[in-house]
């Protein structure tokens, strides 16, 4: 970081460091599986709680420039890449117009190499391309991201059409679901059971026709996410494959 893009990096870097603790920075790293080979190889953490990066991101979101934010969130630090999206998704719930948006949507999506871990995704993807897609039916944007290659792509795509479950639009979610119903790593079979779950929140019949078809092909994990909050004997009925 250069000029400007330091001095304001620097501060938020600096503020984080003042609120990590040594034992939480111990353990992220076995949480956030950072091994050599796992999901998260080679993040480094400071150690500081969500609800921390959450202050620290309401104290710099408004005076942030995107050439500034940008820098922040190729950090190689976990929690300065986190901090740097609640920012963004601060800015983007603060815009006033369709064009403002736009240009922030857009900015996660040409920095989508840094939104590298579930809890990013999770914390952005709904509230910043749902929400665009959604108000601007750009649902493309997450059928493409979607069908890439990349795993947490693709959960952007399924966690952004969570925005849709939240207005009672239920069809993009479940064709997103589809399309990587048998993807091979875990932290999809979660993301797509969890959606399903969410699904059944509103509208409990279309998580449950979703099932009938297709719970004997999903992955064991979407499965007992999805069916988590349902009567003990309809779960099991699911669970020993007996609807």
């Amino acid at each position: 970081m250069k000029g400007k893009a330091d001095h304001i990096g620097q501060q938020i870097e600096e503020a984080l460091q003042m609120l990590s603790t040594p034992e939480r920075a111990v353990q992220m790293p076995r949480y956030f599986k950072t091994g050599k080979g796992e999901y998260g190889e080679g993040d480094i953490f400071y150690g500081v709680s969500v609800p921390d990066q959450r202050s620290v991101a309401k104290e710099f979101y408004k005076e942030i420039s995107l050439e500034e934010l940008s820098e922040v969130l190729k950090s190689e630090v976990h929690e300065m890449r986190l901090t740097a999206i609640l920012i963004l998704v601060a800015k983007y719930e603060k815009a006033k117009s369709t064009t403002e948006k736009r240009k922030l949507a857009d900015f996660y999506l040409d920095h989508l190499k840094y939104v590298n871990n579930w809890d990013i995704v999770d914390s952005s993807a709904h509230k910043i391309l749902g929400d665009y897609a959604f108000h601007n039916s750009e649902e493309e944007i997450l059928y493409r991201l979607s069908s890439d290659e990349n795993m947490w792509k693709k959960r952007v795509a399924v966690v952004g059409s969570f925005w849709f479950i939240k207005n009672k639009h239920y069809e993009l979610t479940q064709k997103l679901i589809l399309n990587n119903l048998k993807h091979p790593h875990d932290l999809m079979h979660k993301a797509n059971g969890w959606m399903l779950r969410e699904i059944g929140k509103k509208d409990e019949s279309v998580m449950l026709n979703f099932l009938n078809k297709h719970y004997k092909e999903m992955p064991r994990t979407s499965l007992r996410y999805a069916i988590e909050r349902l009567d003990e004997d309809l779960r099991q009925d699911y669970l020993k494959g007996n609807i």
